[in-house]
């Protein structure tokens, strides 16, 4: 597969990638990342031909979206696609007081939920002054999410804030050209589902919900998408690692280790894969660009060399008896669609 090849982002007018570099590595997650290697990193994306590049302020609390800005805004501005996110602003903390969460490093901030419009505004605003980029072509709700908030009312006070809120604000936005296109990055289905049918977004980032693993937005998320003109940035491919590991001990799925029964399933699947002299891994990089929704994977990256790997993949040929194998033993969803 040509990561050159561009897709449609749902009905916005953007044509974008198949393959992004996704920012949440890069704001140092889980490890300290030299700002060389971050660099170089960013800088190996664009010059293999990767032109869709998506961040957010709760990255490193501010550091992802500088390291992109700083590469990025090297070369032509109508070269690539820019996204970011709003629903969190960051204010300055003394480093000892910052709750940091799964981020190592990070800079010295603390991300303040707000969904309101006041509260886009001026996310977006600070997005703007990292970045030092004049245009930001996709902007995010991030993290509307029951995961994320941690009860159904939780995320029902959010919710009803971000539709009234930050929505209204992207929406203004993007009928005044500062945004081109705008939507919601989630981890679960129901919120997407909601966000598509009460509001006129043009693009859903869903992490880890369509993969190897997981075909459960066939069901309807997808044909709501497809009838909605909402296309999909698909991050997360690898369900936090498991499908690009394979069934190892400690492999992780959904941030957490692996259960016992998708362990068994993903060696299931790994064995299909190597009967056909294919790495699991770009099965379950290809596997989602096979529905018409799905504009573009964006897996992360902390190394050049994980960029090169993970284009490699998605190069990688494909034979279509390996889907219909992969059916046949019932580890993929009969209707499910497939590339080629």
């Amino acid at each position: 597969m040509d990561i050159g090849n561009k897709r449609p982002l749902g009905r916005s007018g953007l044509a974008i990638t198949c393959l992004g570099l996704g920012g949440a590595p890069l704001g140092d997650l889980y490890e300290r990342i030299p700002e060389e290697r971050a660099l170089a990193t960013l800088q190996a994306a664009y010059e293999h031909g990767i032109r869709l590049f998506d961040t957010a302020p709760l990255y490193g609390y501010g550091l992802s979206e500088h390291r992109f800005g700083h590469v990025l805004r090297q070369q032509p501005r109508d070269s690539y696609v820019l996204s970011t996110k709003v629903g969190r602003y960051l204010i300055p903390a003394a480093p000892a007081g910052i709750d940091r969460g799964q981020w190592v490093g990070g800079l010295n901030m603390q991300p303040r939920f707000d969904y309101s419009y006041d509260g886009a505004m001026r996310a977006l605003e600070q997005s703007f002054q990292r970045l030092g980029i004049e245009r930001i072509d996709i902007a995010l709700i991030h993290d509307v999410d029951v995961w994320t908030h941690g009860s159904e009312q939780a995320f029902e006070e959010h919710f009803r804030q971000a539709v009234g809120g930050a929505y209204r604000a992207l929406a203004e936005l993007r009928a005044a050209g500062t945004v081109k296109a705008i939507g919601v990055g989630v981890n679960e289905i129901v919120p997407s589902r909601r966000f598509v049918t009460e509001t006129d977004i043009d693009a859903l980032m869903l992490a880890g919900r369509y993969t190897l693993l997981e075909q459960e937005p066939l069901d309807d998320l997808l044909p709501l998408l497809e009838r909605k003109g909402v296309g999909i940035l698909l991050a997360g491919p690898f369900n936090s690692g498991i499908l690009a590991s394979g069934p190892i001990a400690g492999a992780k799925y959904n941030y957490k280790p692996a259960p016992p029964e998708i362990l068994s399933k993903t060696g299931r699947i790994q064995a299909v894969c190597a009967r056909h002299g294919v790495p699991l891994a770009a099965a379950a990089i290809q596997f989602p660009l096979g529905h018409a929704v799905v504009a573009a994977i964006v897996p992360g990256a902390v190394r050049p060399e994980e960029v090169i790997a993970n284009i490699a993949l998605m190069r990688t040929e494909i034979p279509a008896d390996l889907w219909a194998e992969l059916k046949h033993e019932g580890l993929l969803r009969q209707d499910a669609p497939v590339p080629g």
